[in-house]
């Protein structure tokens, strides 16, 4: 059984709690203008706290951002894609390797893609992971599909170890204006690691939560 570092490497600790790098094309949709009150400010909060709550309950982000769209009618049908960018992706900075027990022999890939619910955009994540933990179809699947890391690595039964999730926008801490409710490009951020039923790592995730998980129609 692997056991994952007690204290995480300090330039990998930096890189957690450093701003993500976001990809350069292809912002994120917005969400359908709300009012910009108190009540929609905590309605807007009470949504963002329960998505956290859901994510952090949940081991795949793509089937819980399924159900999150499926329950609020975003994109018809409700189905998360992963769209990749290519030009964005680097090689396993070091801490990552260590946090994945990856020598420097050992193969790490960088998959880095938006998932996206019909036209809406709901987060951006970079997903460094470890191909000979999984099996040859799986990454012939990553390979060339645009099928969500989660959804091709379901067989695995795997684990998520969450090691930050952090809220971006805090509306109801802000007073309203009056005007449109003016949502961020990102609204929560979380990085995590996979594992194995025995706890061995395979796969590093940055996530950053865009407006589009609230595009959907203001509460009454």
């Amino acid at each position: 059984m692997f056991v994952l570092p007690a204290v995480l490497p300090l330039v990998f600790l930096a890189c957690l709690l450093a701003p993500a790098r976001a990809l350069e094309s292809g912002a994120p949709s917005p969400a359908e203008p709300w009012p910009d009150t108190a009540a929609m400010r905590r309605a807007a909060q009470d949504f963002i706290d329960e998505l956290n709550r859901t994510l952090l309950a949940q081991p795949s982000a793509t089937l819980t951002l399924e159900r999150w769209c499926g329950a609020r009618g975003i994109g018809d049908p409700a189905l998360v894609r992963a769209e990749r960018e290519r030009a964005g992706e680097d090689p396993a900075p070091q801490e990552v390797r260590a946090l994945l027990g990856a020598d420097a022999q050992t193969p790490v890939r960088h998959r880095r893609v938006r998932l996206t619910c019909g036209a809406i955009v709901l987060s951006e994540a970079d997903n460094y992971y470890r191909p000979d933990r999984l099996t040859d179809e799986m990454n012939a699947i990553l390979d060339t599909t645009d099928t969500p890391f989660g959804k091709v690595v379901r067989p695995l039964d795997f684990r998520r170890r969450t090691l930050e999730a952090r809220l971006l926008w805090r509306p109801a801490e802000e007073a309203p204006s009056s005007g449109t409710l003016e949502v961020p490009r990102f609204v929560l951020a979380h990085r995590a690691v996979l594992t194995l039923p025995d706890g061995t790592p395979f796969s590093a995730l940055i996530e950053r939560y865009t407006s589009g998980v609230l595009a959907f129609p203001a509460p009454k």
